[in-house]
């Protein structure tokens, strides 16, 4: 005669249920660190991205640099290029190469600025060269997080200055005084981020 069949008794339940909790719950982790570590991967290059196009820009528009000097908002002259990271504008340039498609009855010059303002670099430009008025400068955020911004100039001595233009020396040689739309050859430009440190790009520029 056959033995009745055999069920399951409750401790053997508890410890099946118990095994699949703990199964459960190591998978959920696991999934959960997947998706953790996925995400901070999707942050970092973002963050890479922004960097990279941050000093792409700085790069494009150096490469075209030209000596054209304007005049500000007061009339007064200033130079084809100005740098000093006190100023509210760190660095400030007059650039070619300003693209036109729809033909507007505008100059292919563009005066461009970069700025350190509350922790974010900003690229600004302006539509007309020579201001006049209240001529209101367009901005677009390149990088946040960015703690500090410093620059450095090579003139044509080789000799680095913190500031664009030099000051004038005293020499009585007129060739060795520095001229209002006299180019650096290079710019440096150092960028301390808050989670990558130093950041620091060497730009040459034309002639």
């Amino acid at each position: 005669m056959n033995a009745p069949a055999r069920g399951f008794t409750l401790l053997e339940l508890l410890v099946a249920l118990a095994v699949f909790a703990i199964m459960a719950i190591a998978a959920y982790s696991g999934l959960s660190n997947v998706l953790f570590t996925r995400a901070a991967v999707e942050t970092e290059n973002r963050r890479l991205a922004m960097t990279q196009l941050a000093f792409y820009r700085l790069a494009q528009d150096l490469e075209q640099v030209v000596q054209r000097g304007v005049r500000d908002e007061y009339g007064e002259a200033q130079p084809a290029l100005r740098g000093n990271v006190q100023d509210s504008e760190a660095l400030l340039f007059t650039r070619a190469g300003w693209d036109n498609p729809l033909g507007q009855p505008r100059a292919t010059l563009q005066r461009v600025a970069y700025r350190l303002r509350e922790g974010r670099l900003w690229r600004l430009y302006w539509t007309v060269l020579d201001r006049g008025g209240l001529a209101e400068p367009h901005e677009m955020m390149l990088l946040d997080r960015v703690r500090e911004l410093r620059l450095r100039f090579l003139d044509q001595d080789n000799t680095w200055r913190n500031d664009w233009p030099p000051p004038a020396d005293n020499s009585s040689d007129p060739a060795r005084k520095p001229k209002p739309d006299q180019l650096p050859r290079a710019v440096e430009i150092s960028l301390t981020l808050e989670d990558w440190g130093e950041i620091t790009r060497l730009l040459l520029l034309p002639g």
